[in-house]
């Protein structure tokens, strides 16, 4: 793992299932300015463990758009999907802390099998919060499950995983010390049988691992903190400070998306925009 000093290392962590837009300009920008200003150093990371989604043709596109605004980054550039054996040995560290168990039940099984009364105050950011889904099914019926082979996701158990690491802090540039709570997130997915890490696991690994001191993403992830200082304290992971910045709308209010092709980076620089200009767009 690096030396983590007093040196800024901050990052942009893009998904290629799409071209870049002004929302992931002005990330990157903030990114990128709040490590330089510092002397420090911008990582670009790809995160295309999604691999029904992720396009190499949208990693060769992303890396044209961020060169053409004028920023440059550290290499070599970390894809996650060549890093899979850094996430199983994390879930391996938390298998051996019996913090992780098989779930068989599919969402719909989950949501038909959490509707009881004693359940329905039980909702987090990603739904009904899903506490020992591992009991809502007898022994014998899971290792059957197992034994044939059937898909699972992999959770983490958040009761144990809680009494484990005990009360959490992070710093946020924005709002001040926050104290974590992931219990709201129940019993949340860090692999599935078919997808070997989740987002919240392959990002804290993937943090720690790049010598990452400052986290810029958007404040729609926020709540995502919670789960990871969580997972950073229970693999002995460094915490970085994190800046969760406002998410940009357009003239109708609604968040720029991949679907937005006039607003794409790509759309700007071949309508003569400068990377000027879109550092005003942004209101940088």
């Amino acid at each position: 793992m690096p030396d983590r000093s007093e040196t800024v290392v901050s990052r942009f962590a893009p998904s290629p299932t799409g071209l870049l837009h002004l929302g992931h300009a002005y990330s990157a920008m903030l990114a990128y300015d709040a490590a330089h200003a510092a002397g420090g150093r911008f990582v670009l990371r790809i995160e295309d463990i999604d691999s029904g989604r992720c396009r190499p043709e949208f990693v060769d596109a992303l890396e044209q758009d961020l060169a053409w605004l004028g920023l440059d980054w550290d290499r070599p550039v970390r894809r996650q999907s060549q890093h899979m054996g850094d996430y199983r040995a994390a879930l391996d560290r938390l298998q051996s802390m019996d913090l992780l168990y098989p779930c068989f039940l599919s969402r719909r099984e989950l949501d038909a099998a959490l509707s009881a009364p004693h359940f329905q105050a039980m909702r987090g950011p990603e739904g009904p919060a899903v506490v020992d889904a591992d009991r809502l099914l007898p022994a014998a019926e899971r290792a059957a499950r197992m034994a044939a082979g059937e898909p699972y996701a992999l959770r983490l158990r958040m009761a144990a995983a809680l009494a484990l690491a005990g009360p959490l802090t992070w710093q946020d540039e924005g709002h001040g010390t926050q104290a974590a709570d992931p219990a709201a997130f129940g019993d949340v997915v860090l692999a599935r049988k078919d997808t070997p890490t989740s987002y919240h696991l392959a990002v804290t690994v993937d943090d720690a691992l790049q010598g990452i001191t400052l986290v810029v993403r958007g404040e729609d992830l926020f709540q995502a903190t919670h789960v990871h200082r969580l997972l950073q304290a229970l693999l002995g992971l460094p915490t970085p400070r994190y800046r969760h910045h406002r998410l940009l709308t357009d003239s109708e209010g609604r968040r720029y998306a991949k679907r937005d092709r006039a607003l794409t980076l790509r759309a700007l620089r071949e309508a003569g925009r400068t990377p000027a200009d879109v550092r005003a767009m942004v209101g940088l």
